[in-house]
């Protein structure tokens, strides 16, 4: 592969002026994942002083391998809910390395309202153990939560994806041999008791631990036995009594140690062969990408120069660079790791959904995983296009993409609008891991669009009705609109629902690939692909 040759002038004004505003974006993003994950109310810190429990990741540094990475999904889940108090929706997720060994790894965070879960904590660790299941990662809960948040129980109890979907994904990955464990550092109350029974194996924490369906308030009201916490499901009873437990712990250090014994005791995967070639660190600077992302997201660059500095060595091999120009197509790779790249450099048109399907299937046939870089306002519109037909050509897109064996994954690195977010790997067409950048929006389209449409309605419904509005009417009707759709349409809205894995740090972006690559060949790859119908 060659590598790429850019044509970024490090000094021009309009660089400079990009890498100043994305350094100020990023200054407020570090912000906010730092609060996430260490401010807390210092009541909520006596209280875990006093109970002699550790932080969340003073847990997780006890339980990883030294000096390895951790990739944590969706550090900022729920930013924008529940007036802000639930950092990280309660519970840290991700992909760790313990004894050697890739674990996909959930922990509730006792800091926040006592680990209790909230609608978007059951949809983060539900994603989390999607992601086990992709990937068939051993999984690694350490359990400390009050049970689901009773005020808003209609939105973690009935659905199908809300809490009974934690326990049925727990049950998929035991059917599927893959192994799961849990630490149980405080209390597993309710539906919550079942994470550790349905774990293969579990350590428990004397005089910190306890696992019941029903705490001893409960227990009262519904029996009127009065029964303490230890004696109805603490660390003794339930590792000499019920059986419940497995091994008994008398610390939190002693606990982890534990836990990483048994983890180092099961059988290591072997892994997926696919294509790889020495890892080489990108030839130009990837700090150079806060340059070349323009302050104006409406404002055009070349997706190459993005691909140039998350790639190994900045070699790119592009596949037919004349035809399909708005989409970029070609083989690279990412810590070693053979990957099939698409990126957009425009809106898709007949030609460029065409290579695009072609690129997919090549990629399918050697077996080559599959990266979208997501830059898409959708497909091109107008009477031309659909007599070209351009929604069957899209639709043999779509037809490729789904129909894809390969792990794929996505980054969405500025714009993500309209049908071009499912071309392209959106959330709803499984990539094994999404993150977005944070100027980044994702929508049905632009926020000005959208505004004009939604205005224009509202100003025909005030014309019938014999009504004459004025520009500053007009205005009035639509600058609401705009700030609203704006904000819907944010990085942070997204990952506060928890719509990708989490925001990234363009610079991370290499790194973040590198794991979930990784991590994804713990899974076989299907052959062949099993398309469906192609509307030719």
């Amino acid at each position: 592969m060659r590598r790429f040759q850019s044509r970024i002038d490090t000094n021009a004004a309009d660089y400079k002026e990009n890498y100043a505003a994305m350094t100020a974006r990023l200054a407020e993003f570090h912000a906010r994942q730092h609060a996430a994950r260490y401010e807390r109310p210092q009541r909520d810190l006596d209280r875990l002083a006093r109970q002699n429990k550790l932080g969340v990741r003073e847990r997780l540094k006890l339980l990883l391998d030294p000096g390895t990475p951790f990739l944590e999904f969706s550090t900022l889940a729920a930013c924008r809910e529940y007036d802000g108090e639930v950092p990280g929706a309660g519970v840290v997720t991700g992909i760790g390395i313990v004894q050697g060994r890739e674990v996909a790894i959930h922990a509730n965070d006792a800091s926040v309202k006592g680990g209790a879960w909230y609608p978007l904590s059951a949809k983060k660790i539900i994603r989390l153990l999607d992601v086990a299941l992709e990937n068939r990662l051993p999984v690694v809960h350490i359990c400390d939560s009050a049970g689901g948040f009773l005020p808003l129980q209609r939105g973690v109890f009935p659905d199908r994806y809300l809490g009974g979907r934690v326990f049925r994904n727990q049950v998929q990955l035991s059917k599927m041999g893959v192994p799961q464990i849990a630490v149980v550092g405080g209390h597993c109350t309710a539906g919550g008791a079942y994470v550790p029974a349905l774990s293969d194996y579990n350590v428990i924490i004397e005089g910190t631990g306890a696992i019941f369906l029903g705490g001893p308030p409960l227990v009262k009201a519904a029996t009127g036995e009065e029964v303490g916490v230890q004696e109805l499901g603490g660390a003794v009873m339930h590792t000499s009594v019920s059986g419940t437990a497995d091994y008994r712990a008398s610390s939190e250090q002693h606990a982890f140690s534990l836990a990483r014994e048994i983890v180092g005791q099961w059988k290591r995967p072997a892994k997926t062969v696919i294509e790889t070639a020495p890892i080489e660190d990108p030839f130009y600077d990837p700090k150079e990408l806060y340059g070349i992302i323009p302050k104006d997201r409406k404002t055009n660059f070349d997706m190459r120069e993005i691909i140039a500095r998350i790639v190994d060595g900045s070699r790119f091999h592009e596949y037919q660079p004349d035809y399909g120009t708005t989409i970029v197509c070609g083989f690279a790779h990412i810590w070693g790791y053979k990957v099939g790249i698409l990126a957009n450099n425009g809106v898709l048109f007949n030609d460029s959904s065409l290579k695009s399907a072609h690129f997919m299937q090549l990629c399918n046939q050697n077996r080559t995983p599959l990266v979208f870089f997501q830059n898409i306002t959708g497909y091109m519109v107008g009477r031309q296009y659909e007599e070209r037909g351009i929604t069957k050509d899209g639709a043999k897109m779509l037809m490729a993409q789904g129909g894809s064996v390969v792990p794929k994954f996505t980054v969405i690195a500025n714009a993500s609008f309209g049908a071009g977010n499912y071309g392209m790997c959106g959330r709803a067409w499984d990539a094994r891991t999404l993150f977005m950048w944070p100027q980044a929006e994702i929508g049905v389209m632009g926020a000005e669009q959208a505004a004009n449409t939604l205005a224009d309605v509202k100003i025909r419904q005030l014309m019938r009705e014999g009504k004459t509005l004025t520009e500053a009417e007009i205005a009035a009707i639509r600058e609401p609109v705009l700030e609203s759709y704006k904000r819907d349409i944010e990085a942070y809205t997204s990952t506060s629902e928890l719509w990708d894995d989490g925001i990234l740090d363009p610079v991370d972006t290499r790194n973040a690939l590198g794991m979930s690559i990784s991590a994804a060949l713990n899974a076989p790859i299907e052959t062949p692909p099993h398309y469906g119908i192609f509307r030719m």
